[in-house]
């Protein structure tokens, strides 16, 4: 029993010390770094709410602005973060692969781990804050927001290692990668509800696999909010389908990228 323990109790130590060196890297030392992973998407926010009210719009859902716009950006930000995170894993940690407890998945677990947990953070504070200024609600259904989160990162796991494999050969990818994220503010329900759309834009836009887990996110928050577009079997399809590509190709460019 200890023996067969004790390869878990090493890996867990290997993550946790991985887990760490990420942190210093991706906010130093200082809280000042932490403090910048709140900043960035607050502003977005604001700069948001901002325009909508000069221009004399209000919610489209609801009557926070602030709630209805962070329910998609959060889920946006979450995901992009992993995307981008993940695709240097294996590049920036490949002189510690030389010591045989370390693996190439295990610099993904970890960023996984930091990234989700910095987010859960920021996800509290946000929310935390809408609430207590009367711009929030407390999550009607808060499995469902619980559910969102993990499907996405689910999802961003997958699209980061693919990432992290295409990048290991073509360092170029990462602006390449930069052309696909930047449309889902738009694609993703960040300033309409998708039910309302004309069906040529719903057709268009239901091939996102985001925008069907902001919806999801979305009906944990309103009571009365419901989707036309969400389809939780393409969601399932879509988050196995990378999981599986992103795995295999893992598995396959092993060899190659050492």
């Amino acid at each position: 029993m200890i023996s067969a323990r004790r390869p878990i109790v090493i890996n867990a130590h290997v993550i946790w010390a991985l887990m760490l060196r990420e942190s210093r890297m991706a906010f130093g030392t200082s809280h000042w770094g932490y403090l910048w992973a709140v900043l960035q998407p607050a502003v977005t926010l604001s700069f948001l709410i901002i325009i909508f009210v000069l221009i004399g719009r209000g919610a489209p859902f609801g009557e926070s602005l602030g709630l209805f716009f962070a329910t998609s950006l959060l889920c946006q930000e979450y995901f992009n973060k992993l995307s981008v995170s993940l695709m240097r894993s294996f590049s920036s940690n490949k002189s510690l692969f030389a010591y045989p407890p370390v693996q190439t998945t295990d610099t993904v677990i970890a960023r996984l781990l930091l990234v989700s947990s910095v987010h859960v953070l920021v996800g509290a504070l946000f929310y935390t804050s809408l609430y207590l200024t009367g711009y929030g609600a407390i999550p009607w259904r808060p499995e469902l927001v619980i559910l969102a989160f993990v499907m996405i990162g689910l999802f961003g796991l997958g699209i980061g290692m693919i990432n992290a494999v295409i990048y290991s050969f073509f360092s170029s990818w990462q602006h390449f990668e930069k052309l696909f994220g930047r449309p889902l503010l738009f694609m993703s329900g960040t300033f309409y509800v998708p039910s309302m759309l004309p069906p040529e834009a719903i057709s268009i836009i239901k091939w996102n696999p985001i925008i069907h887990m902001v919806e999801i996110n979305r009906m944990g928050f309103y009571a009365d909010y419901h989707s036309e577009i969400l389809d939780p079997l393409f969601i399932g399809f879509a988050i196995g389908g990378v999981l599986v590509v992103a795995m295999f190709a893992e598995r396959f460019t092993r060899k190659m990228r050492k």
